[in-house]
C-alpha cells in the first residue's frame, strides 16, 4: 500500500499563504495617517458563522500598508472557502479593543488563487458615503507541501520469525505528532521468504512524512508479514527528514532494535540492520501551480429533460420550480458551478439540455443550448445558466430517451483543440435515470480520457443508479471494445446521499460540491503528467512601482 495525499480526505490539498496589502485607505487620524491592521474571518460550513482566523500586525502611520504577517490556510479545491477581511485603524493611544472600522471585503479563497498570478485587488466597502480604498491579496503555495521524496531501502540479517521458512519482511513508516503520538504514513510491499530484503523504491510527499518540520522524528517499524494479519514485530529505528536528506551521498545503516529482546538478553546487539540505498527529493507540480500559470477551468452543464422527471408544473416533478426552494437540479448546478466559476476568467458557461422535443419543429434533441442560441450556447455566470434552464423548462417538451454520448462528444471536440495545458474542461451532467446509450457513452468516455477533461454525473431522484457506478472508474477502469480509459475521468454521485435531513439547502450543496469536486485536481494533474505538460510561470504579481509605499 503506497501513501498518497488523496487517500486521506482529511489531508488538505495544500497550504496556502496569503499576503495582504492595502491601498488608499481612509484617513481617520487627525495629526497623522491611519494605523491599519487586517483581521481575517473564515466561515464555518455547518452554521455559516464567521469566526476570526487571525490578524496582521499594526503598521503605524500609512494608508498603503504591506503587512509582514501572513495567513496560512488549508486549501480544499472542492469546498467554497469564504473569507472576510476587515480593516481597522488601531490608534495605539486609544483602546485596542475598540478600533476604528476602515472597510471590509468578502471573497472566496478560490478567487484569490484563480486570479491572474494568484493575485486579486478588491474595493473595500462598509463605511457609508466613503471610498474605503482597496485590499490586495496574493496567494502563495507553501513550498514544503510540494516536495516528494523518493527512497529505497534494504535490510540485512533480520531476525528469523517463521518456523519453517525465513521472514516475509515489510516496513511501516510513522510521522510523530506534537503530542508524542505517531501517525502511519507509508507501508512498503512485503518481500517473501528472506532475511535480506530489498524493497522497491517508493515516493512519499514530504508533507506526509514530517508535515514540513524537517527535524521531526520519523519512526520505522520492521515486521514479518503473516497471512492472518498478526504480523510479528521484528524491531524499529528512528530518523528524521533532515537526516534522510544528508544520506543522499552515502549509504546510511540503521540498527533495527527490539526493546523487549534488549531487556531480556544481555548479549543482544540488534535484530538486523536497514540500509538507505538512495534518497532523492523532487518538487512535484501541483494543481495550484497550473492555476497560477493561467490554466483555466472551462465549465459546461448538461441537464436531463426526459419525461421521467415528471411535468415541471407539478410539485412531484424533479424540475418543479417552487417559489420557496430550489429543485435538486438547480441545487446541484449551483453547488458545483459556484466553486468552479472562480477558476474561469470569462465566466461564460456553455449549457445544454438533452432528451426533449425542441420548438419550433418539436424535434428530439440530445444537446440543445439552454439559451436557445446554437451559435453561442454560453450563459453569463451560474445565475445566467439557471435563468436559461428555467426558461427552457417553459418552452421545451420533456421526452426521451436518455443519451449521454452526444454532449460528452460535444465537449470532447472542444477539449481536443487545446492540448497545451491552458484549458481544462469539466462537464457536469445532471440526470434522473438510466442511460439509454450505455455502449456509446462508454466509448465516448474512453475517447475523452486522453483529453484535458473531467465528467461529473449527479443523479437526482429515487432511481437505482447501478449503471452510473460502472462509469465511475474508481475501482474498475471504464472500457469499450477492449480499449481501456487512459485515466479515470468520471465522478458519479447520487444527490440523495447529500440532502441534509433538517432541510438545510446550503449544507446539502456544500456536501455535494465537496464530494464531486474532490477528484478534479488529481484528474487535472494526471492529464498534465501523462502529457508531460509543465505549468507556465505565474505572471508577475508584484504591485506596480507607483502603488508601493514611499
Amino acid at each position: 500500500m503506497s501513501f498518497t495525499g488523496t487517500s486521506d480526505r482529511s489531508v488538505p490539498a495544500t497550504k496556502i499563504e496569503i499576503t495582504v496589502s492595502c491601498r488608499n485607505l481612509l484617513d481617520l487620524d487627525t495629526f497623522s495617517k491611519s494605523d491599519p491592521m487586517v483581521v481575517l474571518f473564515t466561515q464555518t460550513r455547518a452554521s455559516q458563522e464567521w469566526r476570526e482566523f487571525g490578524r496582521t500586525e499594526v503598521i503605524d502611520n500609512t494608508l498603503n500598508p504591506d503587512f509582514l504577517r501572513k495567513f496560512v490556510l488549508d486549501y480544499f479545491f472542492e469546498e467554497k472557502q469564504n473569507l472576510r477581511f476587515d480593516v481597522y485603524n488601531v490608534d495605539s493611544k486609544t483602546n485596542i479593543s475598540k478600533p476604528d472600522f476602515l472597510g471590509q471585503a468578502f471573497l472566496a479563497l478560490g478567487e484569490v488563487i484563480g486570479g491572474q498570478g494568484s493575485r486579486v485587488e478588491r474595493a473595500l466597502t462598509g463605511v457609508p458615503g466613503k471610498k474605503c480604498g482597496t485590499i490586495l491579496l496574493t496567494a502563495e503555495e507553501l513550498s514544503n507541501c510540494r516536495d516528494i521524496a523518493t527512497m529505497q531501502l534494504c535490510a540485512n540479517k533480520l531476525d528469523k520469525k517463521d518456523f519453517f521458512g525465513k521472514s516475509d519482511p515489510f516496513l511501516v513508516f510513522y510521522r510523530s505528532n506534537e503530542d508524542g503520538t505517531f501517525t502511519i504514513c507509508h507501508k512498503t510491499e512485503v518481500v517473501k521468504n528472506t532475511l535480506n530484503p530489498v524493497w522497491q523504491p517508493f515516493t512519499i510527499p514530504v508533507r506526509a512524512l514530517c508535515n514540513g518540520d524537517y527535524d521531526r522524528t520519523v519512526k520505522i517499524d520492521v515486521y514479518d508479514w503473516d497471512r492472518d494479519g498478526s504480523h510479528d514485530f521484528i524491531g524499529e529505528f528512528t530518523t528524521s527528514y533532515r537526516e534522510l536528506t544528508k544520506a543522499q551521498s552515502q549509504f546510511t545503516v540503521y540498527e533495527v532494535l527490539n526493546p523487549r529482546k534488549k531487556c531480556k538478553k544481555k548479549k543482544y546487539v540488534n535484530s538486523g540492520t536497514v540500509t538507505l540505498l538512495s534518497f532523492t527529493v523532487d518538487s512535484e507540480f501541483t494543481f495550484v501551480d497550473y492555476i497560477k500559470g493561467g490554466t483555466q477551468l472551462n465549465f459546461t452543464v448538461a441537464i436531463d429533460f426526459t419525461a421521467s422527471n415528471g411535468n415541471p408544473l407539478q410539485p412531484t416533478s424533479l424540475h418543479y420550480m417552487s417559489p420557496y426552494q430550489l429543485s435538486a437540479y438547480a441545487m446541484a448546478l449551483k453547488a458545483v458551478g459556484e466553486i468552479i466559476q472562480d477558476y474561469d476568467s470569462d465566466k461564460l458557461f456553455p449549457a445544454y439540455g438533452f432528451g426533449a422535443k425542441v420548438p419550433p419543429e418539436g424535434r428530439i434533441s440530445h444537446q440543445f443550448p439552454l439559451n436557445n442560441n446554437s451559435e453561442d450556447p454560453n450563459c453569463e455566470g451560474i445565475e445566467g445558466v439557471l435563468e436559461s434552464y428555467f426558461q427552457s423548462l417553459r418552452t421545451v417538451q420533456l421526452y426521451g430517451p436518455t443519451y449521454f454520448a452526444p454532449v460528452i462528444n460535444q465537449v470532447a471536440r472542444a477539449a481536443a483543440k487545446v492540448s497545451d495545458g491552458s484549458q481544462y474542461y469539466v462537464l457536469l451532467i445532471i440526470t434522473d435515470g438510466v442511460i439509454s446509450d450505455m455502449t456509446q457513452t462508454k466509448e465516448a468516455i474512453v475517447s475523452a480520457s486522453s483529453l484535458p477533461m473531467s465528467i461529473i454525473i449527479v443523479g437526482v431522484g429515487p432511481a437505482m443508479f447501478e449503471a452510473m457506478e460502472e462509469l465511475d472508474g474508481d475501482d474498475v477502469r471504464v472500457s469499450s471494445r477492449g480499449r481501456y480509459a487512459e485515466r479515470d475521468i468520471v465522478q458519479f454521485v447520487p444527490f440523495r446521499d447529500y440532502i441534509d435531513r433538517s432541510g438545510n439547502q446550503v449544507l446539502s450543496m456544500a456536501r455535494l460540491a465537496k464530494d464531486v469536486l474532490a477528484e478534479i485536481p488529481e484528474q487535472l494533474l494526471s492529464y498534465m503528467r501523462t502529457h508531460d505538460i509543465q505549468p507556465r510561470p505565474a505572471p508577475n504579481a508584484n504591485p506596480s512601482p507607483t502603488s508601493l509605499q514611499p
